[in-house]
């Protein structure tokens, strides 16, 4: 905090802006405001560049060697879930997906393409050393149609994820931008990835056409499949994450949203 005052000098007022990491701030003074970020990524400059994320005001590196990035501070509000299903949502992840620059940016800063055998092998991994969740029924039955699906989810032509889809990353500004936040998961991977979080999360399932139609695409078998591999390696995790965190109730209901997705299964 003191080298970011060193940095903006007495007359801003800083605050932490929340978060795990403890690494984002917002900035303010008499006629400015910013929100700053302590060691992002360099591709927010593309993000930024892209009009994806808001404006990238400037970037400085501190005496201790951190980076610290500084964007416009905007007046606008977080999409609740409702408006997920505005077309602006599908055509702004389909613009992602279909960017050239950010795909190149990801991985030359060391992204690597996710391979849908190793996604599984880690959740195997997981599962086979937490007792927990491997006595769980439907944690078994997930784990045997991810294997049995293994050789139908790869796809060739792989795109930049954000891999985390929660309506609170969704920004709408004042004057009707709409920016996705919060990148700190992005991958290249699979589009079903965010697809699938964004239409079994938010969009009613009468809604599915109209929604990928804004997006792009049609719907096919091929997809909906992927997009339940994917999201049944989600809730596995997700499963254990808070069964880590002894959070009984949150543990329960992703085995209960486990359970809802292998009951479709046999509708793909």
């Amino acid at each position: 905090m003191i080298a970011l005052e060193h940095v903006l000098g007495k007359e801003w007022t800083i605050t932490p802006a929340g978060g795990s990491t403890g690494a984002a701030f917002y900035a303010q003074s008499d006629t400015k405001r910013l929100f700053l970020k302590r060691n992002s990524s360099p591709f927010l400059a593309v993000l930024s560049a892209q009009g994806i994320v808001p404006k990238l005001v400037w970037t400085k590196r501190l005496e201790n060697g951190d980076v610290v990035t500084a964007q416009q501070w905007l007046d606008g509000k977080e999409l609740n879930p409702e408006e997920m299903q505005h077309p602006k949502v599908a055509k702004l992840l389909s613009k992602i997906h279909h960017s050239s620059e950010l795909l190149d940016m990801l991985l030359r800063i060391g992204k690597k393409p996710l391979r849908p055998d190793e996604v599984l092998f880690k959740v195997k991994n997981k599962v086979r050393f937490n007792e927990g969740t491997a006595a769980q029924i439907e944690v078994l039955q997930a784990i045997r149609y991810l294997e049995r699906m293994l050789p139908y989810v790869y796809v060739e032509k792989q795109v930049v994820c954000h891999c985390d889809m929660n309506h609170n990353n969704w920004l709408l500004s004042q004057t009707g931008q709409l920016y996705l936040i919060d990148w700190d998961s992005a991958k290249v991977g699979d589009p079903a990835v965010d697809i699938g979080m964004v239409l079994h999360s938010y969009i009613p399932e009468e809604e599915w056409d109209n929604w990928l139609e804004s997006y792009g695409i049609v719907r096919d078998d091929n997809l909906m499949l992927r997009m339940i591999w994917y999201l049944l390696i989600n809730e596995i995790n997700y499963y254990m994450w808070h069964q880590k965190r002894l959070e009984v109730k949150e543990a329960a209901q992703r085995l209960q949203q486990l359970k809802r997705l292998l009951n479709r299964v046999t509708a793909y």
